[in-house]
């Protein structure tokens, strides 16, 4: 047995006989709710925070990480946000705002015990607009962030998708698209039948979306619409809701802990940008997923996991400094 065994300190972790699972009371102005998290792994100087996508996804997509952090010796949490999944999902339109959530986040922090010491935020798609959100506001508490295939314009993602993404779509289908959200038929069935053959399986996750893995078809069926629609609007194929004018490309320059922004050569998002955004950081790495999209965790999964690993072990073997703060 190594003579250090401070691995096996468990003092504090008032999860260990619950499988890692905790219920975390937030405080919102509607009242008192509880979020799902779940620990996976121990480490004390990398602590991994999963902000998923949405507004109104699951965490159920990032399982793909269990086949990789935990042999990297990652800890990592999962977490259902306010109204997705696991987590109490309240009849109440008005908690459904970008500063809500990020107050939501620094609430679930506290209540783990994540620290500048050892706490990496890692958001994706609207994950990524949160993590970008939370560390204008808190950064003092990061160790290190990850923005994951999320722009930090929503204005120049919607010039992106009518400039460049739906060019490539047949004109025919981008019509009857562009007219079934005109009747407001986003709910029909032939409206995600389109979406699907010829949008999400190019820019999302390129794969038959007969044979996509089972933990994104259990996100996509779990998806909450009564927050995604009003917010990020009813697709994918840019948004409409109410972050349509979400933009902090200016407050980038603002963010000066490492940080991580990854994206991929098919995604939704234009990896141009994304590359742009790890320049505008004060410490920012660009990893660039070249078979990747959206789900870059899955079509371009060991290019994607390695450098993710890579930036946690590298920057979490680091001490914080303080000058950063």
């Amino acid at each position: 047995m190594p003579s250090d065994a401070s691995y096996l300190d468990f003092s504090g972790r008032d999860d260990a006989l619950s499988g890692g699972v905790r219920r975390i009371p937030v405080t919102t102005p509607s009242g008192t709710f509880t979020v799902w998290t779940k620990r996976v792994g121990n480490n004390p100087t990398i602590k991994l925070l999963l902000l998923h996508g949405g507004p109104g996804c699951t965490h159920e997509y990032f399982e793909a990480f269990d086949a990789y952090l935990p042999a990297a010796g990652v800890e990592y949490y999962y977490y259902d946000q306010l109204g997705s999944a696991y987590s109490d999902q309240p009849d109440e339109p008005g908690l459904w705002e970008v500063d809500r959530f990020v107050d939501e986040v620094e609430q679930v922090r506290t209540a783990l015990g994540l620290d500048s010491g050892n706490f990496f935020l890692l958001g994706q798609s609207w994950g990524g607009i949160l993590a970008i959100e939370y560390a204008l506001r808190y950064q003092q508490h990061l160790k290190g962030l990850i923005i994951s295939n999320m722009m930090a314009s929503i204005p120049a993602y919607n010039r992106y998708a009518e400039d460049v993404l739906m060019l490539t779509m047949d004109p025919r289908v981008l019509a009857e698209i562009k007219a079934l959200e005109a009747k407001g038929l986003t709910d029909d069935p032939r409206y995600d039948e389109l979406l699907m053959e010829h949008h999400y399986v190019h820019h999302v996750l390129r794969m038959p979306a007969t044979v996509w893995p089972d933990p994104v078809r259990r996100a996509f069926a779990h998806i909450n619409k009564s927050i995604y629609v009003p917010m990020q609007g009813p697709s994918e194929l840019g948004a409409s809701g109410k972050l349509s004018d979400w933009d902090r490309s200016e407050d980038l320059q603002r963010i000066v802990v490492p940080t991580l922004v990854i994206g991929a050569q098919h995604d939704t998002m234009d990896p141009a940008q994304l590359e742009q955004m790890a320049d505008t950081v004060a410490h920012g790495t660009y990893l660039h997923c070249p078979s990747g999209s959206h789900l870059s965790m899955y079509d371009d999964q060991v290019t994607y996991m390695r450098g993710l690993i890579e930036f946690l072990t590298s920057t979490g073997s680091t001490p914080p400094d303080d000058e950063l703060r």
